[in-house]
């Protein structure tokens, strides 16, 4: 089949009408001057730029940790879904730039029909008509195109609320695992502070049956052991119910994972890192995902706009007609067809300049969103330097604590072992002690969560590219 000049000519003209005005406003990256340093420094070398790695998490120097966030990365159920929003936002894209381009259809008809026909009487007859019919409205306004740089921003912020998502789920792991161990060792500190109230009831039992020690004294003691024996249970409620956690995180059931072994002390403290605060917002994607959302926005505002004007659609027909199929394509049987229709908006209760104000609307709360994000991004650096000193701090200074607790508990217990003191004095120390190493192991887990804590504000490594 062969097109007639004319219509060969339109939809050349058609395809090279891509480069029509826009009627949106150019967008422009809202300027959010950064601070020029960090307030809370850790280090004297305030001005180095040092930013965590991709696997940040191996300065923990856990194998299970690791083991652990490999199969989060592979199997957890919120990355997985953010893969696929990728893969949705990427066949938007698609969709959204499909009117930038001509559409072609192919139709054919056979028909068999009777009719009465002057003089002749009824006739029956065949008719076959095959076509193409191409279509294509002019972008003149530069409506099409916004909607496809809308979808365009949008798939490149589902890639980046990907990695948001996937820094999530790595950071939870990490701290959920964390949790799991410190309760593990709260767990041991109180079954060994027990086991020590137990001897120590025992010996007083054993000194009341000779008369060196008073009813009152091991009734004393027997209150202590019991309140113990109370910590213990919901410190194996907590801990189960983190495992558990654990479980969701990396895509598997509840009982086919376990914290059997480690504990807090054997982790290593990865070193403090931080960046220059002007690179921060190319290192943290959802920083990145903001400005991608703000950007379809403002894409969306042109084809609101666009919207006002008249279009003009662009139709192409032609193909053959007969009763033979033997004479199909000859060219006599050729037909062709060429339109051009104007569609201008005159009244629709509002409804056009309504999406007008709604775009303008929507970029204005996302223009707030990203301001927003970019200085939760600073504070969250800020507060996880701040956190990570402070707690480095306490953990030194608890462990002194723990250190003279159990010097005082030892000089109590040799000397109600001579007399000196009384089972009270035992009881105080004893208490203070347990509460020492109970609150010793919760700052080694703090310091810990603040360290992932950094490395997740400070992106994890990500930046974009």
């Amino acid at each position: 089949m062969e097109w007639h000049p004319y219509a060969r000519g339109l939809i050349a003209l058609t395809c090279a009408t891509l480069t029509a005005c826009s009627v949106g406003p150019a967008y422009e990256r809202p300027d959010i001057a950064p601070p020029e340093t960090w307030h809370e420094t850790p280090t004297e070398k305030a001005a180095a730029s040092v930013w965590p790695d991709a696997d940040w998490w191996q300065g923990f120097g856990s194998t299970r940790l690791d083991d652990l966030i490999a199969q989060a990365q592979s199997n957890n159920d919120d990355l997985a879904g953010a893969i696929a929003r990728v893969q949705e936002a990427d066949a938007q894209v698609r969709i959204a730039g499909a009117p930038l381009f001509p559409s072609l259809d192919f139709g054919a008809d056979a028909t068999r029909q009777r009719a009465q026909v002057t003089g002749e009487g009824p006739q029956v007859y065949n008719v076959f008509n095959p076509q193409l019919t191409a279509s294509y409205e002019l972008d003149f306004w530069g409506k099409n195109r916004a909607l496809r740089a809308a979808a365009r921003a949008t798939a490149v912020a589902s890639r980046y609320d990907q990695q948001t998502v996937a820094l999530t789920v790595v950071s939870s792991v990490a701290t959920t695992y964390f949790q799991a161990l410190e309760l593990r060792d709260r767990i041991e500190v109180a079954q060994q502070n027990l086991e020590n109230g137990q001897k120590i009831l025992r010996g007083l039992q054993l000194e009341q049956t000779v008369g060196t020690a008073t009813g009152l004294d091991v009734a004393q003691q027997a209150t202590a052991v019991a309140l113990l024996d109370a910590a213990i249970p919901p410190l194996l409620q907590q801990f189960r119910q983190s495992v558990y956690a654990l479980a969701v995180l990396i895509g598997k059931t509840p009982e086919s994972v376990g914290v059997a072994t480690g504990t807090l002390t054997e982790l290593s403290s990865p070193p403090i890192v931080q960046g220059l605060p002007s690179e921060l917002l190319a290192r943290r994607p959802d920083v990145a995902e903001a400005e991608q959302q703000l950007i379809a926005a403002n894409a969306d505002i042109a084809v609101a706009r666009a919207a006002l004007f008249p279009s003009i659609e662009l139709t192409a027909s032609g193909g053959y007609e007969s009763s033979m199929l033997t004479s199909l394509i000859s060219p006599a049987n050729r037909f062709y067809a060429v339109s051009a229709g104007l569609t201008q908006p005159i009244f629709h209760g509002g409804a056009l300049r309504g999406q007008v104000a709604y775009s303008k609307a929507r970029y204005t709360e996302l223009l707030s969103t990203y301001h927003k994000t970019v200085l939760s991004a600073f504070g969250n650096v800020e507060s996880a330097l701040v956190a990570t000193r402070q707690t480095a701090e306490q953990e030194l200074r608890q462990r002194d604590a723990v250190a003279k607790a159990r010097r005082a508990y030892e000089f109590a217990q040799a000397q109600m072992s001579a007399g000196i003191v009384n089972i009270l004095t035992v009881l105080n120390t004893e208490n203070a002690l347990f509460s020492a190493q109970d609150v010793l192991v919760q700052v080694e887990y703090s310091h810990l969560q603040a360290l992932v804590d950094l490395f997740t504000a400070l992106g994890g490594g990500w930046r974009q590219g």
